[in-house]
């Protein structure tokens, strides 16, 4: 996804000088943009905290800033940076997370970003985007140039398989949906989007059509979407891989309080095994088979 991304905004930014990119410590995945728009780009090093602060600074003399990280180190290291400098003043700083969810898989707790949705949801002024698939990372760098205020940009994987079909109509704060069903929907953001079509093309065997939703944008969430779901669903699931606290799911529950919602994530406990991230999807229940499974004993009780 972030090479999707990041390709797109050095398209975008060689047309509009006002577009900066900062990073902490990871140029080398710029290598193309600073060679090429070096006056636009800075290495702030090993320095998350002062990365936001110079980008808040930057948004205030009237530049487009994207910030890139490690998704952690950018929303846990960096958050009072975050919640002080950018959002108190509701700047115009994109904050650019790697390797959310579980995709660090082998680095361990400290590289799996399972709270950030939460940490971000939390903040003023903040908008939260978790993309599902390269054609919806494309359209959001082009959304996100004139997006004023905040913005959280969650990648998931960096070779996310395609979903869509074609390049989707994405604007932020509304969902998409992918397939209409019946009875039961399917409501997906993030890396996890492709297991859900897998395991609504799956349940489709077994004659169960299930709608499936694509919500890349979890702050404001599409609220308009929500209640037509729930009025022609009698079953609501959520799937991201995300702690069970603060996400979508939580985010689709503050909505809809009168609706139970069965929500498919990560625990709320530090995993103490690693792996890749297929590998920790199956261990935590976030894979095709678990998800059909779920879903289908829900539709025989």
């Amino acid at each position: 996804m972030r090479t999707v991304f990041t390709q797109k905004l050095e398209e975008l930014a060689k047309n509009d000088s006002d577009i900066m990119v900062l990073t902490a410590d990871l140029g080398w995945f710029f290598g193309s943009f600073r060679k090429n728009l070096p006056n636009q780009f800075i290495n702030c090093g090993v320095a998350e905290e002062n990365m936001v602060g110079i980008a808040a600074g930057l948004a205030l003399a009237g530049k487009k800033v994207y910030c890139y990280s490690i998704s952690p180190f950018l929303t846990i290291r960096a958050l009072e940076s975050i919640k002080i400098n950018v959002c108190l003043h509701d700047l115009n700083v994109v904050l650019m997370g790697a390797g959310g969810g579980l995709v660090y898989g082998m680095d361990g707790v400290t590289h799996q970003a399972t709270e950030d949705i939460a940490v971000m949801r939390s903040l003023p002024n903040m908008t939260v985007v978790a993309p599902g698939d390269l054609l919806e990372i494309e359209a959001l760098a082009e959304e996100s140039v004139n997006y004023q205020g905040p913005l959280y940009i969650r990648f998931g994987r960096n070779n996310a398989p395609q979903v869509h079909a074609n390049k989707p109509e994405l604007r932020i704060g509304k969902g998409i949906i992918l397939n209409k069903g019946e009875k039961i929907a399917l409501i997906a953001c993030g890396s996890l989007l492709f297991e859900a079509k897998k395991a609504v093309d799956k349940l489709k065997e077994k004659g169960l059509n299930i709608t499936l939703v694509s919500m890349p944008t979890i702050k404001p969430i599409d609220k308009e979407l929500l209640r037509i779901l729930s009025e022609s669903h009698k079953i609501i699931f959520t799937l991201e891989d995300h702690s069970v606290i603060g996400g979508l799911g939580s985010a689709v529950s503050d909505v809809l309080e009168d609706v139970k919602i069965n929500k498919i994530s990560l625990p709320d406990k530090y995993l103490d095994f690693i792996g890749s991230v297929d590998y920790l999807y199956k261990k935590c229940g976030l894979d095709v088979e678990s998800i059909a499974q779920k879903i289908y004993e829900s539709s025989i009780r």
